[in-house]
């Protein structure tokens, strides 16, 4: 089970770096996110 669970976290802080990496400087800003602040921001959202 736990591999599963890691699975699934480390595809969805995959898509979460992905999806945010597509975005501009200025979309990110927007929301309050530095890119260097991605990789911290898309292991929150894996938890």
């Amino acid at each position: 089970m736990n591999l599963i669970r890691n699975y699934r976290n480390w595809r969805r802080y995959r898509q979460t770096v992905t999806e945010l990496s597509r975005l501009s400087n200025r979309e990110l800003n927007d929301l309050g996110i530095n890119r260097g602040d991605i990789p911290f921001v898309a292991r929150k959202s894996s938890v």
